[in-house]
Order: C-alpha cells, then structure tokens, then sequence
C-alpha cells in the first residue's frame, strides 16, 4: 500500500466500512464529517400509500417509531444496504435497485395508480414519476456537514486515498480541501459512483469510481488505486 484510506462517512457506515476494509488488509482510518440526526415528522395514514420509498437506510434508522405502522408493507428502495434496513424494520421489499432512486422509480409498471411515500433526507434530489405514480414526500433527517477534525489536513497534504460515498460528501469534502489549503494534487479519491466523483471536481491526484454502487466494489477500486 502506497497510501491510507480516509474514510468520512458518518456513523454508522463509516464503522462498517472501516470493519470491511480492515478484514480485507486495506489500511483505513475513519475522519467523519457529518453526523445525522433525525427530524420531527407529522406520519400521514399509512392506508393512504401503496407503497414506501426509500433512498438512504438513515430514512429508516431515523424515522421513529411512526415506520411501525408500515410493517408488513413494501418498500422500493435505492439498493441492498437500505434494503436490509427494510427488512429489519419489517418491511418487505420490493424494488432493490442501484444506481440511483430515480432508477427504481423508473422500473415501476403500476396496472392501476401507485401512490409512494418517500421518506428522505433534508437535502435529496428531485424525481420524475411515470406515468400512474404520485410521489408524496416526507424528511425524517437530515445530515449535518462539519470542519476537517484536528490533523485531517496535514494527513491529506502527505498522501492519501479519500473514500466518497454521497454525491453531497463530495461536494463538502472539496469545499474543506480548497478552505484548508490540502493540494487536491495530493489526494486521490475513491467514489461510490461516476456521478460522485464528477461532483467532486477536478485536480485530484487519482479519481476513480467503483464497478457497483456497493462497499465491496468501492474497497475493491481502493485496494487496485493503492497499490
């Protein structure tokens, strides 16, 4: 290994990265960014939807115990590991996709209207239902970007691999890189996805982006860009 693997995400991916990563030799270390909190949320009727909608496995985390009354519902979500976090929760899950939730609401064929609850963040990105889908939308949290902690900025000026995992992470890890004065030159970046890299801007030492929206591939980029 030429260099260490910086990861930002927060808790508690960011442990399960870290756990993944060391199993698999890789030298990682953790310096999150951000932190996410839950947000006070008014529950519709559950029997006005067909069907939940979920981008990210902290809508689950932290919707409350209101995601109770959804038990034994389906739910559409953006790929395995907020699937998993379904069915912890007692959901049943329908559509896993990957690349994106506008993807899983693109692969929706409804013989009759199909009403979908989105539960998401405070900052998520818009969709375009098809035809026979209305999309109602709720926040359930949100996610609070900080400073590099103490040393973070030293650490990257000598060299190392930075793990991305969100489109908006890209975009504040960048910002943080450019205030403190850390040559992107330096840094090489790992995304989860092309589209995260390319938000991460340009001058990085190294930029590469993983075969499959999964932790696996992502370690599996990191292990090939570090050597």
């Amino acid at each position: 290994m030429t260099r260490p693997i910086v990861v930002i995400r927060p808790e508690p991916g960011l442990s399960a990265t870290l756990d993944a990563a060391r199993a698999a030799g890789l030298p990682a270390e953790g310096h999150p960014l951000a932190s996410v909190a839950p947000v006070a949320w008014e529950a519709p009727s559950a029997a006005a939807f067909d069907a939940l909608l979920l981008g990210s496995a902290n809508a689950v985390r932290h919707a409350g115990p209101a995601l109770a009354r959804w038990q034994g519902g389906t739910a559409h979500v953006v790929g395995e590991a907020t699937a998993d976090a379904a069915r912890d929760a007692g959901l049943r899950v329908g559509i896993a996709g990957e690349g994106g939730l506008q993807r899983v609401v693109d692969a929706l064929r409804p013989q009759a209207p199909l009403r979908l609850l989105r539960l998401a963040g405070e900052r998520h990105r818009p969709l375009s239902p098809p035809p026979g889908v209305s999309i109602e939308t709720r926040i359930v949290y949100r996610v609070d970007y900080g400073r590099f902690p103490p040393g973070l900025a030293e650490r990257l000026c000598d060299g190392a691999l930075v793990l991305l995992h969100s489109g908006e992470a890209a975009c504040h890890f960048a910002q943080e890189c450019d205030r403190c004065g850390v040559s992107r030159a330096a840094v090489a970046i790992a995304a989860l996805a092309p589209r995260i890299a390319q938000l991460a801007g340009e001058g990085w030492r190294d930029v590469g982006a993983a075969s499959h929206p999964s932790d696996s591939a992502l370690l599996a980029l990191a292990r090939d860009m570090c050597h």
